[in-house]
Protein backbone atom coordinates (compact mmCIF):
# COMPACT_ATOMS: atom_id res chain seq x y z
CA UNK A 1 0.00 0.00 0.00
CA UNK A 2 1.31 3.40 -0.91
CA UNK A 3 1.82 6.24 1.53
CA UNK A 4 -0.74 8.27 -0.39
CA UNK A 5 -3.34 5.51 0.09
CA UNK A 6 -2.57 5.28 3.83
CA UNK A 7 -3.01 9.04 4.17
CA UNK A 8 -6.32 8.92 2.27
CA UNK A 9 -7.61 6.13 4.53
CA UNK A 10 -6.46 7.99 7.66
CA UNK A 11 -8.30 11.09 6.40
CA UNK A 12 -11.49 9.03 5.90
CA UNK A 13 -11.22 7.80 9.49
CA UNK A 14 -10.54 11.30 10.84
CA UNK A 15 -13.36 12.86 8.79
CA UNK A 16 -15.80 10.18 9.98
CA UNK A 17 -14.85 10.78 13.62
CA UNK A 18 -15.04 14.56 13.21
CA UNK A 19 -18.45 14.47 11.51
CA UNK A 20 -19.78 12.04 14.12
CA UNK A 21 -18.47 13.95 17.13
CA UNK A 22 -19.43 17.32 15.65
CA UNK A 23 -23.03 16.32 15.02
CA UNK A 24 -23.30 14.75 18.48
CA UNK A 25 -21.96 17.94 20.10
CA UNK A 26 -24.55 20.03 18.25
CA UNK A 27 -27.31 17.62 19.28
CA UNK A 28 -26.26 17.65 22.94
CA UNK A 29 -26.16 21.47 22.85
CA UNK A 30 -29.45 22.04 21.03
CA UNK A 31 -31.72 19.03 21.56
CA UNK A 32 -30.81 17.73 25.02
CA UNK A 33 -33.66 19.48 26.82
CA UNK A 34 -36.02 20.14 23.95
CA UNK A 35 -38.73 18.45 21.97
CA UNK A 36 -37.89 16.33 18.91
CA UNK A 37 -37.66 18.18 15.60
CA UNK A 38 -39.73 16.52 12.85
CA UNK A 39 -39.15 17.22 9.16
CA UNK A 40 -41.03 14.77 6.94
CA UNK A 41 -39.58 11.28 7.41
CA UNK A 42 -36.71 12.63 9.56
CA UNK A 43 -36.94 13.23 13.29
CA UNK A 44 -34.01 14.64 15.28
CA UNK A 45 -34.01 13.94 19.01
CA UNK A 46 -31.45 13.46 21.76
CA UNK A 47 -31.11 10.00 23.29
CA UNK A 48 -28.30 8.26 25.12
CA UNK A 49 -27.94 4.58 24.32
CA UNK A 50 -26.07 2.22 26.66
CA UNK A 51 -26.25 -0.56 24.05
CA UNK A 52 -24.97 -1.01 20.54
CA UNK A 53 -26.77 -0.17 17.29
CA UNK A 54 -30.54 -0.10 17.88
CA UNK A 55 -29.94 -0.59 21.64
CA UNK A 56 -28.65 -4.13 21.17
CA UNK A 57 -27.24 -5.26 24.52
CA UNK A 58 -28.62 -2.29 26.48
CA UNK A 59 -30.11 -4.67 29.07
CA UNK A 60 -26.84 -6.48 29.77
CA UNK A 61 -25.23 -5.91 33.18
CA UNK A 62 -22.96 -2.81 33.12
CA UNK A 63 -19.74 -4.81 33.61
CA UNK A 64 -20.61 -7.08 30.66
CA UNK A 65 -21.48 -4.06 28.48
CA UNK A 66 -18.17 -2.45 29.46
CA UNK A 67 -16.24 -5.62 28.58
CA UNK A 68 -17.96 -6.02 25.20
CA UNK A 69 -18.50 -2.44 24.03
CA UNK A 70 -15.30 -0.94 25.41
CA UNK A 71 -12.86 -3.85 25.62
CA UNK A 72 -13.69 -6.14 22.72
CA UNK A 73 -14.62 -3.30 20.38
CA UNK A 74 -11.30 -1.55 21.16
CA UNK A 75 -9.38 -4.74 20.40
CA UNK A 76 -11.35 -5.23 17.18
CA UNK A 77 -10.69 -1.66 16.05
CA UNK A 78 -6.97 -1.98 16.79
CA UNK A 79 -6.85 -5.25 14.82
CA UNK A 80 -8.74 -3.67 11.89
CA UNK A 81 -6.38 -0.68 11.92
CA UNK A 82 -3.36 -2.99 12.00
CA UNK A 83 -4.66 -4.99 9.02
CA UNK A 84 -5.60 -1.83 7.14
CA UNK A 85 -2.36 0.12 7.60
CA UNK A 86 0.25 -2.66 7.48
CA UNK A 87 -0.68 -3.87 4.00
CA UNK A 88 -2.20 -7.13 5.16
CA UNK A 89 -5.17 -6.59 2.86
CA UNK A 90 -5.24 -5.89 -0.84
CA UNK A 91 -5.54 -2.17 -1.62
CA UNK A 92 -8.87 -1.44 -3.25
CA UNK A 93 -12.37 -0.27 -2.49
CA UNK A 94 -12.76 -2.62 0.50
CA UNK A 95 -10.14 -0.74 2.47
CA UNK A 96 -12.40 2.35 2.32
CA UNK A 97 -15.17 0.26 3.92
CA UNK A 98 -12.78 -0.81 6.70
CA UNK A 99 -11.79 2.84 7.24
CA UNK A 100 -15.48 3.81 7.61
CA UNK A 101 -16.01 1.02 10.14
CA UNK A 102 -12.94 2.09 12.13
CA UNK A 103 -13.97 5.77 12.07
CA UNK A 104 -17.52 4.96 13.19
CA UNK A 105 -16.29 2.57 15.87
CA UNK A 106 -13.88 5.15 17.28
CA UNK A 107 -16.62 7.80 17.21
CA UNK A 108 -18.91 5.64 19.34
CA UNK A 109 -16.02 4.60 21.63
CA UNK A 110 -15.24 8.26 22.32
CA UNK A 111 -18.84 8.69 23.50
CA UNK A 112 -18.67 5.57 25.68
CA UNK A 113 -15.55 6.79 27.44
CA UNK A 114 -16.83 10.38 27.81
CA UNK A 115 -20.43 9.57 28.73
CA UNK A 116 -20.08 6.67 31.14
CA UNK A 117 -20.76 3.86 28.67
CA UNK A 118 -23.50 5.62 26.67
CA UNK A 119 -23.58 6.80 23.06
CA UNK A 120 -25.46 9.86 21.82
CA UNK A 121 -28.04 8.93 19.17
CA UNK A 122 -30.28 11.44 17.41
CA UNK A 123 -31.55 10.34 13.98
CA UNK A 124 -34.91 8.59 13.57
CA UNK A 125 -36.54 7.85 10.23
CA UNK A 126 -40.18 6.94 9.70
CA UNK A 127 -42.17 6.56 6.49
CA UNK A 128 -45.61 5.17 7.20
CA UNK A 129 -45.22 1.81 8.94
CA UNK A 130 -41.50 1.64 8.09
CA UNK A 131 -39.16 3.08 10.70
CA UNK A 132 -35.68 2.80 12.12
CA UNK A 133 -34.37 2.89 15.65
CA UNK A 134 -32.54 6.01 16.76
CA UNK A 135 -28.96 6.13 15.43
CA UNK A 136 -26.03 8.48 14.72
CA UNK A 137 -23.40 9.25 12.08
CA UNK A 138 -20.99 6.62 13.47
CA UNK A 139 -23.71 3.98 13.13
CA UNK A 140 -24.24 5.03 9.49
CA UNK A 141 -20.49 4.72 8.78
CA UNK A 142 -20.29 1.29 10.42
CA UNK A 143 -23.43 0.02 8.69
CA UNK A 144 -22.33 1.45 5.35
CA UNK A 145 -18.91 -0.18 5.68
CA UNK A 146 -20.37 -3.55 6.65
CA UNK A 147 -22.91 -3.47 3.78
CA UNK A 148 -20.14 -2.41 1.38
CA UNK A 149 -18.01 -5.41 2.44
CA UNK A 150 -20.94 -7.83 2.33
CA UNK A 151 -21.92 -6.76 -1.19
CA UNK A 152 -18.31 -6.71 -2.33
CA UNK A 153 -17.70 -10.22 -1.05
CA UNK A 154 -21.01 -11.48 -2.44
CA UNK A 155 -20.28 -10.24 -5.96
CA UNK A 156 -16.53 -10.83 -6.01
CA UNK A 157 -15.39 -12.94 -8.93
CA UNK A 158 -14.03 -16.27 -7.82
CA UNK A 159 -10.57 -17.15 -9.19
CA UNK A 160 -10.74 -19.83 -11.87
Amino acid sequence: MTTRRRIALALIIIATIALDQGTKAVVRRTLMNSYPVRRGVLTLLHTENPGAFLSLGADLPPNVRHLIFDGLVSIGLLAAGFVLFTGRMQPGPDDVAIALIIGGGIGNLIDRFRLGGRVTDFIYLQAGPLHTGVFNVADMAITGGVLWLALSWMFRKKPA
